[in-house]
């Protein structure tokens, strides 16, 4: 459920809502106010969801409230359905000839105990749907719509380097050496294995690699090394540039065509055991995946690739065994606060210091007692 599942499944419920045949069944059983209701509440929880399916990765109440907020959804599609069938006879049986005890399903009565029946279940899963809508406030999701190229907002992004400074990471150890662990000792049977790592923005996914990619270890195992920001604009020929800058430091003639480029970029890779970090990638097209792809598999066994991303479908689609993806954490709370100082109180000492660090303990003692 912390894919797009959600999402896609309150997509498809609206439909059938919206659809001209359900509204006819609405005015047979005088349900119309009920089901536009209904629709109004999945409308209202849809616009959250890719945000709430985006923080579940690392937030284990989202990914719970998700999970109920999936088995009502799942509830309500079947009652459609249930609709629909209902409907359906009761077309078919108004065109033939069939016995009394048949048409006595379909007498006045009947369709209004049928309908009572059926208002009751609506009623139900709205009062559940309303439940979930209130919890969902107390996570503060940003509504938001899917465009068209990407589930995210598209928007400018700072472009990220390859050096890092492994005294300003705090609190990564254990990812990192997790993440050592797949880049030199997992055998794969593939040349060249990808280990996405995923997480919200400005949880260290770009720091952590970084971390790894200038270690001494990491650059004596492999005998090429590259990194590229590849960001929300996905474009495989810009991106083939840059790994091939990345390796020559040396920017290739622009008014080369993707032939030439694909060329140069094998020549360069080909053979080697390589380590590639394509960071902060929000591209959910697996045909565009592919199509870059093809291009790195020709590494030398051990050679490895990193992904970043902030989706957990990118993570997927780059590797679809889910024990390879790296899903990064939030910070300890001694780990957080030893961030917090180093950013905020940098030029800060003595008893000013000690004040804020009280007014932090004693925010974070309250909240857990409430």
């Amino acid at each position: 459920m912390a894919e797009a599942i959600a999402f896609n499944i309150a997509a498809e419920l609206i439909i059938k809502l919206t659809s001209p045949a359900l509204s006819q069944v609405g005015l047979w059983w005088n349900l119309k106010h009920d089901l536009d209701d209904l629709k109004s509440i999945v409308s209202t929880i849809k616009a959250v969801l890719l945000d709430a399916e985006e923080k579940s990765v690392t937030d284990n109440l989202i990914k719970v409230w998700l999970e109920e907020l999936k088995d009502v959804l799942y509830d309500a599609d079947h009652l459609l359905d249930d609709f629909s069938t209902e409907a359906l006879r009761k077309d078919l049986l108004g065109g033939n000839k069939m016995t009394k005890e048949v048409r006595l399903f379909f007498s006045s009565s009947n369709q209004f105990a049928y309908g009572l029946k059926m208002a009751q279940k609506i009623k139900a899963i709205k009062a559940r749907l309303a439940s979930i809508e209130r919890e969902a406030n107390t996570f503060c999701f940003i509504p938001r719509d899917r465009p068209a190229e990407t589930s995210f907002m598209t928007k400018k992004r700072q472009e990220t380097h390859s050096f890092e400074r492994e005294d300003e990471i705090i609190g990564r150890d254990n990812d990192k050496a997790a993440l050592l662990k797949l880049m030199l000792e997992f055998e794969s049977e593939e040349n060249v294995y990808i280990i996405p790592i995923v997480g919200f923005g400005g949880l260290g996914k770009t720091a952590l690699v970084l971390l790894v990619y200038n270690d001494e270890m990491v650059k004596s195992h492999f005998e090429l090394t590259m990194f590229v920001c590849v960001s929300n604009v996905f474009d495989v020929k810009l991106i083939v540039a840059n790994i091939i800058k990345s390796v020559t430091n040396q920017a290739p003639d622009q008014n080369l065509e993707m032939d030439q480029l694909q060329k140069q970029l094998r020549d360069k890779i080909d053979g080697k055991k390589y380590l590639l970090i394509l960071d902060d990638i929000w591209n959910e097209d697996p045909e565009q995946w592919s199509r870059l792809k093809k291009l790195l598999m020709g590494g030398n066994n051990g050679s490895r690739i990193i992904v970043t991303t902030r989706s957990l479908k990118v993570a997927k689609i780059t590797n679809k065994c889910e024990s390879h993806v790296l899903k990064l954490k939030g910070l300890s709370d001694d780990d957080a606060w030893s961030l917090f100082k180093k950013i905020a109180f940098e030029h800060l000492c003595g008893s000013r210091e000690t004040n804020f660090e009280k007014v932090w303990w004693g925010s974070l003692s309250h909240k857990d007692n409430s």
